[in-house]
């Protein structure tokens, strides 16, 4: 028989039978993932969409909570105005993946080391193909990062790093591959912000740790460009062990991953 007695220990799960409001809520997700509805763009009044999909004001509104609780779409509550349209965010992703890595016990170490397992190889893709025309991007964010330095804008310096670290990978053209490591930078990001609050320098030992930043970073642009796949791969795998010591210092690397802190 295909369906056996309903109080079987073992009889398979229930049948999940969707509700009005998911139905509602599958059709507009699919709109702005397949990009139909662009970020920015506002959803029709409540009054119109109720009309042409044949729907009460409770379902729909259901269905807007359950997207804006997907980050979707944002609502104002007594706007005249349709609720406005948001692409998936990797930040999103990064705060719901960061749950779930405390939930388990992840610890900062631990968090780095998977950096370490991706960038490396990273560059020894890039430097295989010289940069694959990559090394103009990299080298403009390297100008306005050594600009960031010299008007000792240190927290906007900082920032730009995810970024550069951000652009290497996304170089690759890998978007499954740019994806998690957009996850991990992000994680870690949030990490470095609090780490540098708890752990403050003074100023001459700031500059000089992010003068040695950027000169790595330069110096790794340079060997991807030339071609040099070995020296390349070994310069910045010796790069991320230094500064993944630097952030895993002081019992950092045992601390668990704090997606809920300040």
């Amino acid at each position: 028989m295909l369906l056996g007695n309903v109080d079987d220990a073992a009889a398979p799960s229930r049948l999940h039978v969707p509700k009005t409001s998911e139905i509602v809520a599958d059709k507009i997700r699919a709109q702005i993932v397949r990009g139909e509805l662009a970020e920015g763009d506002t959803l029709p009044p409540e009054g119109q969409l109720m009309d042409s999909l044949g729907i009460s004001r409770p379902t729909l509104r259901e269905a807007f909570r359950i997207l804006e609780a997907e980050g979707l779409i944002s609502v104002v509550r007594g706007s005249r105005t349709g609720a406005k349209v948001h692409k998936p965010s990797v930040d999103l992703v990064s705060r719901y993946a960061g749950y779930v890595l405390e939930s388990q016990g992840t610890t900062i170490a631990d968090l780095y080391q998977a950096r370490l397992a991706i960038e490396p190889s990273v560059v020894r893709w890039l430097a295989t193909d010289k940069g694959g025309g990559a090394v103009p991007k990299l080298r403009n964010l390297l100008a306005e990062m050594e600009g960031l330095l010299a008007a000792e804008r240190h927290d906007e310096f900082i920032a730009r790093v995810e970024v550069f670290h951000q652009s290497l990978v996304a170089a690759t053209g890998l978007k499954t591959l740019t994806f998690m490591s957009r996850m991990l930078l992000n994680l870690a990001g949030k990490h470095q912000i609090d780490f540098q609050r708890r752990h403050t320098r003074d100023r001459e030992s700031r500059q000089k740790s992010h003068r040695a930043g950027l000169r790595s970073y330069i110096k790794v642009v340079d060997l991807i460009e030339a071609g040099a796949v070995e020296e390349a791969v070994a310069h910045w795998r010796l790069h991320l062990t230094n500064a993944n010591a630097t952030w895993t210092s002081e019992g950092e690397g045992a601390r668990v991953v704090d997606s809920l802190g300040d």
